[in-house]
């Protein structure tokens, strides 16, 4: 029986051209690696924008052991409300997997449990703001590097020749993630809080690292964050079997093997800009290893972010990323520091996560307080429409902060209720 895999497109938005190009991969995997693909888009688009998808869908060329699946919000919560129910949960973690506000977290453990209903080995993520590079006039597909080894030992990689840099003591865990990251535009779009104040990006910017790091440190990872692989094209294959350091790998170009999803989901933070990032950092502090690679994607940023009502909504996600990181800097501290701990044998602890998650509820929120407080100073100090959204900060104080720490407990009880859901897809 050949492997089934999941090439998914979360989207909210007009994407004709990237699911054409989607398919185009899709078609790469099979020729390439005799694969079933199930190409997944869960579309979350306005209804006529879902309709023009449909019309690209039904245009695509058949191609044998590709089997193209698109989803709007209505059907997807439809076959949700039933795994709910066949698991025996509360119907209030519907919510928790497709919230009526935008996010990150939840659309993609959508596609986990789908593509576990679907008896996929593995899900495939792409991004419907960024597109393919393209070298010698053929498309620089990341699933060339995804496939080949995820699910197996990382000692079959290094025998058939890959680069590695993997202590042999992880050597016979399994592959469990393959990662690149992308070129061009910055992957949170504030780079014109950067033209207009680069002392003011650096306050903003540095306050997603813990308060008591040391300046240069902060320094360091404000010159670093969000650039990705900077803006060099593709010229040749390059990877490396390793732990994946996650500030080496996007969301937008990113495999996971299904031993890593169907243990842990996603935050289901709604309006938080990289709550969908949290199971790199897993992977990497389990002592995992993965596939590090450079057939990064090309990023691109849709206008609907700077229009009057989508300014102040995507500002608003960027604060709550940085309100998040009070409690996720915590917890990625204790993964760090349990290491190989956080496995049963091969496969994650949800347990641990679970702990460290619910220990974080109790931290002091001073330390956002004063995050907030910097934000304020900043945004006024950019003037017109960035002062204006600081009035908004001010008016939502409490709300941010009840909200920051309430999408904690949240995600703890998603684990506890992950299990279930994944034994209902069987049926």
């Amino acid at each position: 029986m050949k492997h089934r895999i999941c090439l998914c497109l979360p989207t909210n938005r007009a994407c004709p051209t990237t699911i054409t190009a989607l398919h185009q991969e899709a078609a790469y995997a099979v020729r390439r690696f005799d694969v079933d693909v199930h190409l997944l888009i869960l579309d979350s688009a306005d209804a006529p924008t879902r309709a023009d998808h449909l019309r690209v869908i039904a245009a695509l060329p058949d191609v044998p052991q590709v089997t193209v699946h698109h989803m709007d919000e209505d059907q997807q919560r439809a076959r949700l409300r039933e795994l709910i129910a066949s698991a025996d949960l509360s119907s209030d973690l519907l919510d928790l997997l497709l919230p009526p506000a935008v996010s990150y977290g939840a659309c993609t453990n959508r596609a986990f449990l789908f593509a576990a209903a679907l008896g996929c080995r593995s899900v495939h993520r792409r991004d419907s703001d960024s597109t393919y590079q393209l070298h010698a006039g053929q498309p620089v597909f990341p699933i060339h590097h995804e496939l080949p080894w995820l699910g197996r030992p990382a000692a079959e990689a290094t025998a058939a020749g890959l680069r590695t840099d993997l202590d042999p003591a992880h050597a016979q865990r399994p592959v469990s993630l393959a990662g690149a990251s992308f070129i061009g535009e910055l992957s949170v779009d504030i780079a014109e809080i950067r033209r207009l104040d680069p002392a003011v990006y650096h306050d903003v910017v540095s306050l997603w690292a813990p308060s008591d790091w040391p300046e240069e440190r902060k320094r360091d990872l404000v010159a670093e964050s969000f650039t990705g692989a900077g803006t060099a094209p593709f010229t040749g294959d390059r990877s490396t079997l390793t732990l994946v350091d996650p500030m080496r790998v996007d969301m937008c170009n990113i495999a996971f093997d299904r031993a890593v999803y169907e243990r842990v989901p996603l935050p289901p933070a709604t309006e938080t800009i990289g709550s969908d990032y949290f199971l790199l950092h897993l992977v990497h502090d389990a002592t995992l290893p993965g596939i590090l690679h450079n057939r990064h994607i090309e990023n691109f940023h849709t206008p609907e972010r700077r229009t009057p009502t989508g300014f102040p909504a995507y500002q608003r996600r960027f604060v709550k990323f940085l309100l998040s990181m009070r409690y996720f800097h915590h917890v990625y501290d204790r993964m760090t520091a349990t290491g190989a701990a956080l496995l049963d044998g091969d496969r994650v602890r949800p347990d641990r996560i679970t702990a460290f998650l619910r220990d974080s509820t109790t931290l002091d929120p001073t330390e956002n307080i004063w995050r907030l407080d910097r934000l304020d100073t900043s945004y006024r100090k950019l003037g017109g429409r960035y002062a204006e959204f600081a009035e908004q900060l001010s008016e939502e104080r409490d709300q941010l902060l009840t909200e920051a720490a309430s999408d904690i407990t949240a995600y703890a009880d998603l684990i506890d209720a992950w299990p279930a859901l994944i034994e209902a897809t069987r049926t």
